[in-house]
């Protein structure tokens, strides 16, 4: 089987693993044996440096270069319609000087001693891998003018690369990239320190809108390949009958029908897992065939008996009521500033609301898939995976094999939002391959396995009461959020949120209020809790902005105006003084919470839909911000609510400050894609459960943004910045969180009726 490669003009290449390993076909030349790393320790890592293994800017991981020219680099994050392939790219071959119609990418393998962390999650690709990236390009090109400038006798410092060439002005001699290729990969790697990276005013594709997607050809034309195309000649298929009910097994199963079907060669039985489950498969019964239909109807077949065990008692409503009644009552405090409970009682007014927010699905369009062959004690997969190294550890310990004896190839993701960073559907094609005496299986899951059997995104009920002076002024804050954890698919019966949960918009509030106070009451988990897109930053965004809109309409001011100062005059928060100990995982010192930058985003999301319009009856307009990995987003939207309830957004105007911006229009394209996500969650997504089963079965019951209920326009500001010596935020997922609050509050501009929980879509006719 041989590794993808894509290149620029489109076309599927085929390299082998061996020949990857040392550059792409014959008369490649890998740049370097290794870039040192920086000298000393340091007592607390931050950024990638904090994962293990984390930095790697290393020119001979990530940089190929061919005697014709070619250049190839490795992107070791997964691709998933975020660009990274591209903007990774764009990055070494900005310092690479190379001609970018010169360029291909090669996507990397499972591997984490050669690529460093490769886990495409947090928004952290291109913040945490812009100055490697930068630097291996760099060292490339210093050590292509120190080849040319050895080979014509001249000091390094008279010659200079440019345009995918070196060249010696004084003698006019120049020699191109390919000519120098050998020669360049015999030299030793520069020192970090003295690489000399292009200033930001010279550059040519970073921060530019001049460079489409690598795999736009590919994609638009079907050639693209994910991992429910992956194939293998003589491959079988196989889909899982798994319990209904998180922590269920089988009581009983006859496969006698299921074996009856034409095309289904095999049943075998996978064993449930212990409870925390981690990232194992559910269990079940697998049914092996020729095709994937036969494989269906055989699962169709079976005649299972469940024994669903003590999750059985699982409900939405009674959770709900629950979680209602956590909240009423203190909790755990996780931040506390002044006296709450004093200034609450002085309080010339007192508003109370509670916010409700269901379990959601990632539900990528394209559902969890992956293929596994095993052959002489080796194992290899082909998965849509965001964690190519957990998926490999995982698969190699479940079927017994050391972990180099395992290869996890990464193919492109239809989506992703958390749920393919999770192998459990990659070990799952493992044992059934392992079943089949090593022959290579494609384990598919449907829609249907896809919302009955995921890693939710936590439900949560979230209790907010404000002490308001006489002018209307808010004088203290109190939160308590319930919800269950994700933790609790690692640890036994865990109650609390993680410091990261609570650093989503709960303990980092960056509102200039004298007295606050962050509470999280127990709550248990009954379903795998998981990472979905911008994690706990939806409910708690969603309460907090909400409430915003509540306290401005109690103080007979505009919310824009009112959340403007709530948030106070510009300046710079440390988040571990107000109990953020994760701050996304970056140092505090870098990465202090900005509040003008918040405050900026705000007004120029109002300016942009022009706040304070007339608008006709039965149309409003809302705004929400947010600070979320790093980065700061406003969202104003104008909607309008028919006879009936029927909800249309004719306009959404969305501000991102993230800093330094490697791809524009990859950012642009985040932001409107999260608006098209938030306007499902805020109006028609939900997952519920009775007897502890998912009551959605498809896209006729879980709703996602369908054309008809789309927004339709949608404007992307960008605050852009020309200083590369600032460190990036997050692009992927911060755009979401304000996206449902700003559509509640523009509702009840548009109805006077207040938007309390998610989804919309039965409020409004009500």
């Amino acid at each position: 089987m041989t590794e993808h490669l894509f290149d620029q003009g489109g076309a599927l290449v085929n390299v082998s693993r061996r020949s990857l390993l040392t550059g792409v076909g014959a008369g490649v030349f890998v740049l370097a044996a290794g870039l040192p790393a920086p000298s000393g320790a340091q007592e607390k890592k931050f950024g990638a440096d904090g994962m293990p293994n984390g930095w790697r800017d290393d020119p001979a991981v990530f940089i190929s270069l061919a005697e014709d020219g070619t250049v190839t680099v490795t992107c070791h994050r997964s691709e998933m319609g975020q660009g990274v392939r591209t903007s990774l790219a764009m990055v070494a071959a900005e310092e690479l000087e190379a001609d970018w119609a010169r360029v291909r990418v090669a996507q990397a393998w499972a591997d984490e001693e050669r690529f460093g962390n490769q886990d495409t999650d947090g928004s952290r690709s291109l913040r945490h891998w812009f100055m490697p990236m930068r630097r291996a390009g760099a060292a490339a090109r210093t050590m292509l003018e120190q080849a040319a400038a050895a080979q014509w006798g001249v000091a390094v410092a008279q010659v200079r690369a440019g345009d995918h060439a070196v060249s010696h002005a004084a003698s006019g001699r120049s020699l191109s990239y390919g000519a120098l290729a050998k020669a360049a990969s015999m030299l030793p790697v520069p020192d970090r320190g003295s690489l000399r990276l292009k200033p930001a005013t010279a550059f040519r594709y970073i921060g530019k809108d001049t460079i489409g997607l690598v795999d736009n050809q590919d994609i638009t034309t079907g050639k693209a390949v994910y991992g429910i195309d992956a194939q293998i000649d003589g491959m079988l298929f196989a889909v899982v009958a798994r319990p209904p009910v998180y922590g269920g097994k089988v009581a009983y199963h006859d496969a006698a029908e299921a074996l009856k079907v034409p095309g289904v060669v095999k049943v075998i039985a996978i064993d449930p897992p212990a409870i925390p489950s981690e990232f194992e498969p559910l269990g079940g019964i697998a049914v092996i065939a020729r095709n994937s239909w036969a494989a269906i109807k055989g699962r169709e077949a079976l005649k299972i008996t469940w024994e669903d065990g003590p999750n059985a008692v699982y409900s939405s409503d009674s959770y709900r009521a629950r979680l209602s009644e956590a909240a009423s009552k203190s909790g755990k405090v996780v931040r506390n500033e002044g006296d709450v409970e004093r200034a609450l009682a002085g309080a010339a007014k007192r508003v109370t609301a509670e916010y409700y927010i269901p379990h959601l699905a990632q539900s990528p369009l394209e559902p969890p898939a992956a293929l596994v062959r095993i052959a002489d004690g080796a194992a290899e997969a082909w998965a849509c995976t965001q964690a190519p190294q957990v998926t490999r550890a995982r698969l190699a310990k479940r079927l017994g094999l050391p972990v180099e004896k395992v290869k996890v190839n990464v193919t492109l993701l239809g989506g992703g939002f958390g749920r393919k960073s999770k192998p459990d559907f990659v070990i799952e094609a493992g044992l059934c391959s392992q079943a089949m005496d090593g022959a290579p299986v494609k384990l598919i899951w449907t829609r249907e396995d896809d919302l009955h059997h995921g890693y939710y995104h936590t439900v949560s009920v979230e209790r907010l009461e404000a002490g308001l002076d006489a002018s209307g002024k808010v004088t203290a804050w109190l939160h308590r959020s319930a919800a269950p954890t994700i933790g609790s698919i690692f640890a036994p019966d865990p109650k609390h949120e993680l410091p990261f949960e609570l650093g989503m918009g709960l303990v980092n509030l960056p509102f200039a209020i004298p007295n606050i106070r962050a509470e999280n009451p127990e709550a248990p988990a009954h379903v795998r809790i998981g990472w979905f897109r911008a994690v706990s930053n939806i409910p708690h965004a969603f309460a907090v902005q909400s409430f915003v809109a509540e306290l401005a309409a109690a103080a007979g001011r505009d919310p824009k105006d009112y959340l403007l100062e709530l948030i106070g005059p510009a300046r710079l928060i440390d988040p571990t003084k107000i109990g953020d100990a994760w701050n996304h995982g970056e140092d505090p010192e870098r990465y202090p919470i900005d509040t003008g930058r918040l405050r900026a985003v705000i007004e120029t999301a109002a300016k942009g839909i022009g706040w304070g319009r007339t608008l006709p009856k039965g149309s409003g307009l809302g705004i929400a911000g947010h600070y979320s990995f790093v980065s700061y987003i406003a969202v104003a939207v104008e909607v309008t609510v028919s006879e009936g309830g029927r909800l249309a957004i004719p306009r959404v105007d969305i501000a991102i400050d993230c800093g330094p911006m490697v791809n524009p229009d990859r950012v642009r394209s985040q932001m409107e894609g999260a608006v098209i996500m938030g306007a499902g969650i805020a109006s028609s997504a939900e997952i519920s459960f009775k007897n502890g089963r998912a009551q959605q079965d498809n896209f006729d019951t879980y709703e996602l943004t369908r054309m008809d209920s789309a927004p339709r326009d949608i404007r992307v500001h960008l605050l852009p910045t020309s200083d590369y010596e600032r460190p990036l935020g997050g692009v992927g997922e911060p755009g979401l969180p304000p996206v449902a609050p700003a559509i509640a509050n523009a509702v009840f501009a548009a109805t006077g009726k207040r938007i309390r929980q998610l989804p919309i879509r039965d409020q409004l006719s009500a």
